[in-house]
């Protein structure tokens, strides 16, 4: 077990905090540390600490537990091989942001906008202690108000994720070489299909087992999507459901409230493009 004193610089969440992220209960996270398949830290009072890396653990044994049925010997093999593919896996391309990014951005625009947490909180209702949580890790906030929290400040998360840094005119992205947005809901990956200050905004969404914007949110343009793998449902308006599969495609004016989820028993794939980037 590591000692506090070796994560000192490194963000750490409580077991509570960590349990709702990764969507399971506290107890939960003691029977898998109990099974073998977590191992946090400890305070000098023993109290539990968690990484941000150990989180995203979390998350991936929670949809191994849940979306594939496993056993805890089983998964922990799936950990164990995965560890052993990541070691031979390039690191991240430079202009990959990094994971606590956007909520520094957040933060800075927050500062120069003169406004407190408390502030900001009573204006959005996101409580002050998410948002003091995503502004330190980018992390801990549903897709809604993550995308509530960036319009309240009149920018975008294309802006805030350096997707426009590069303006040439021309983006050509290889097969599998996509960046991503740092990771904030969870179970929702966004990958960057084109950089560039564009007038539409393409990006490859993966959403784990019962992965969902967690609420209705509506911003300016329109919006199309292409099911690659998988299932997702639709909400628009509070009262319209559209249940799109592999293949499909769907499109809808993005001023109209919408919600989405993933559901299928596994993971879903799919296109997802903005237009104008308002997103």
């Amino acid at each position: 077990m590591k000692p506090a004193s070796i994560m000192e610089d490194k963000v750490r969440y409580k077991i509570a905090e960590a349990a709702r992220m990764a969507g399971v209960s506290a107890s939960t996270l003691r029977l898998w540390e109990s099974q073998g398949l977590i191992d946090p830290a400890r305070t000098g009072s023993g109290q539990r600490l968690y990484e941000a890396e150990q989180v995203e653990r979390l998350k991936k044994i929670s949809w191994l537990r849940n979306g594939k049925g496993l056993n805890p010997a089983a998964i922990r093999e799936s950990l164990e091989d995965e560890a052993v593919q990541k070691t031979s896996v390039q690191s991240p391309p430079a202009n990959v942001p990094q994971q606590s990014d956007i909520g520094r951005k957040i933060r800075h625009l927050r500062r120069e906008a003169g406004k407190t947490l408390g502030t900001v909180a009573t204006e959005t209702g996101i409580p002050v202690s998410m948002l003091s949580t995503f502004e330190r890790t980018s992390q801990g906030l549903s897709f809604k108000a993550l995308h509530e929290l960036v319009a309240f400040f009149g920018s975008t998360l294309a802006v805030l994720s350096g997707q426009e840094d590069r303006n040439t005119g021309e983006s050509l992205i290889r097969n599998g070489q996509w960046s991503n947005w740092p990771p904030s809901s969870s179970g929702v990956t966004v990958q960057i299909l084109s950089e560039g200050k564009n007038q539409m905004e393409c990006h490859r969404f993966q959403l784990a087992p019962g992965a969902s914007s967690e609420g209705a949110y509506q911003h300016e343009g329109e919006e199309f999507m292409h099911v690659l793998a998988g299932s997702i449902e639709i909400v628009l308006d509070g009262d319209q459901f559209f249940e799109l599969g592999v293949g499909d495609s769907f499109y809808f004016e993005s001023r109209r409230p919408h919600s989405w989820r993933n559901s299928s028993a596994g993971e879903t794939v799919l296109i997802w493009i903005n237009t104008p980037p308002t997103f």
